[in-house]
């Protein structure tokens, strides 16, 4: 139930910033960029939703290479008490991997720790029977199966074509990051805004901020935080107000940005019953280009420093 909160999350939020449309175009307000030298006069700012377009055509070539990438996840769960005290914490590290045109997830590490002979065993299995009935496929399964992957893909595509629609969008300014500079783009939700699909109903209740790259228009960073409670499902899972997600991503090969971290504060009740109150850690770490002669191995080490 947590990854599937951590899904939606992360679709709500984490591909919002790379997608604009011409219909923003009367949803942005003038801003000014702050200046690095004391005295020095502000310039022009540029038009947050020409950043927000030069950023689309980036974002389709790293939205189709990214899926050619393997990588290592590694995911931890601070349990909070009622104080915001940790009383628990626990980590699992994945492996991502490209098996037969889409990717398979893995499970390589506990606690920074190898897996025990039992549930290496367990994963292996898994793995040998997802590899060989991929391996079985006829070429018209292998077709239907990846054109599914691939429409699942759109459809997240399609759902954050609403989200810039959702907001209006103001330049907060300049920040260096990773030694790269990058424009700060706030969001406001838009008055009067109703989506078209249920899960866009709840982006009033979100506020982003978006950290554009400037020498590439790709976002190197996002910051949101849940203003009010949002419901997920008939009595599946509730955000509360305050819940908060900031991704961070890292150019690969200079190429591709990939996610490198995201920290989750996460304030939930599942099925009205059982309250999560927990601080949410993912790391990324290992990205290898998959290549069809590629070994697919186990990965040596687990543990994401």
């Amino acid at each position: 139930m947590l990854r599937r909160i951590l899904v939606i999350v992360s679709l709500l939020i984490a591909t919002a910033i790379t997608y604009a449309q011409d219909t923003t175009a009367s949803h942005n307000s003038p801003a000014k960029v702050a200046t690095s030298a004391a005295g020095e006069q502000n310039e022009p700012a540029p038009d947050p939703r020409a950043i927000m377009q030069k950023a689309v055509a980036k974002d389709i070539f790293n939205w189709e290479a990214a899926k050619d990438y393997t990588f290592l996840e590694r995911l931890q769960q601070d349990s909070l008490d009622g104080s915001g005290a940790v009383k628990s914490s626990k980590s699992e590290t994945h492996e991502i991997m490209v098996l037969y045109g889409e990717p398979f997830e893995r499970t390589v590490a506990k606690d920074d720790q190898p897996l025990s002979q039992k549930q290496q065993k367990k994963q292996d299995e898994e793995f040998d029977k997802e590899t060989r009935k991929r391996a079985n496929e006829t070429p018209e399964e292998r077709q239907k199966r990846i054109q599914k992957y691939q429409k699942e893909r759109d459809d997240e595509r399609a759902f954050v074509r609403e989200i810039l629609g959702a907001y209006d969008f103001t330049l907060a300014g300049t920040e260096v990051l990773n030694g790269r500079p990058t424009w700060v783009i706030d969001g406001t939700p838009h008055p009067g805004f109703e989506g078209k699909r249920r899960e866009s109903k709840v982006l009033p209740k979100i506020k982003p901020r978006f950290w554009i790259d400037q020498q590439d228009y790709s976002w190197a960073k996002l910051r949101a935080e849940f203003t009010d409670t949002v419901s997920f499902g008939w009595v599946v899972a509730r955000l509360h107000k305050g819940s908060q997600f900031e991704m961070q991503q890292v150019l690969v090969n200079s190429e591709v940005w990939m996610p490198q971290r995201a920290d989750i504060k996460l304030d939930a009740r599942v099925a009205l019953l059982k309250g999560v109150n927990e601080n949410i850690h993912l790391t990324y770490k290992d990205y290898r280009k998959f290549r069809t002669d590629t070994k697919i191995s186990v990965a040596e080490s687990g543990a994401i420093q």
